[in-house]
């Protein structure tokens, strides 16, 4: 049986005013069937790193065909370009402001459009709200089978928008690496820039952050008391930091960008 097509939103927009859920009606108004999936509204306001990292994180729990519409969009309204990708099984929709470095680098035979087409945007197109105006008409075009061709002229992806991403630092004594808080979660727990992989290979690790002891690396919350600190590899594949049936961020006065330190021994 033919399965409807799916569609990815993920946006700083929050959810306590209309926005979403207006993008969301523009998608229905023309392409009814389109199974829309929140994957989140909480990026931190114009952080576009911040989302790059989550889309890069999760694109692989979709199934192929997925489109994703990104709006992490500081410069909207201004000369920054809204680009369509097509890139391994999935479709991104985006502003060219670098959000989708990681789906290049990934990706380098990508192809992407220029959305120029005023046949398929809103009339009367807003200078603030491209999410409703361009991008949402544009994901649901292109789930009606409109190919991204139609969109407008190809772009070169060499010319498209990068931006530097996490690059964690070997230690100087080569026994450990420095990485940084890339965001704090709902619970307060800080997600890092270190790889789980990193301290995976039964050795004795611990991580330093702020003015905290160094912290054991476990397996889960539970092998520590409560109230105490921790760190462990999320579900994400990074390593975190949190305190047991507590707020971490809070807690440690730590947050976005603070350095964290990865050592062996």
């Amino acid at each position: 049986m033919l399965q409807p097509p799916v569609i990815v939103l993920m946006t700083d927009f929050g959810l306590e005013d209309a926005f979403v859920g207006v993008m969301k009606g523009v998608i229905a108004s023309i392409r009814r069937d389109a199974r829309v999936i929140d994957l989140t509204h909480a990026i931190s306001a114009q952080n576009v790193r911040q989302a790059a990292f989550h889309l890069e994180r999760s694109i692989g729990y979709f199934p192929d065909e997925t489109i994703f519409v990104c709006v992490v969009d500081p410069g909207v309204g201004t000369a920054r370009r809204a680009i369509g990708v097509e890139a391994g099984p999935y479709r991104f929709i985006a502003p060219d402001n670098g959000l989708l470095t990681p789906i290049f680098e990934r990706w380098p035979d990508a192809r992407c459009h220029e959305l120029t087409n005023a046949a398929y945007q809103l009339p009367n197109k807003s200078a603030t709200f491209h999410g409703r105006d361009l991008f949402s008409p544009a994901a649901a075009h292109i789930a009606a089978g409109v190919p991204l061709a139609a969109f407008g002229p190809a772009i070169d992806v060499a010319e498209c928008a990068k931006m530097k991403m996490f690059r964690n630092r070997p230690l100087e004594d080569g026994y450990g690496w420095q990485g940084e808080i890339i965001t704090t979660d709902h619970f307060g727990n800080l997600i890092t820039t270190l790889e789980g992989s990193m301290v995976s290979d039964g050795g004795v690790w611990t991580v330093t952050v702020g003015n905290a002891p160094p912290l054991p690396i476990v397996r889960t919350y539970g092998e520590v008391e409560t109230g105490h600190p921790l760190a462990y590899t999320g579900s994400s594949g990074m390593i975190e930091i949190a305190i047991r049936n507590g707020n971490a961020s809070a807690e440690l006065g730590v947050g976005e960008g603070d350095a964290v330190v990865v050592r062996r021994g």
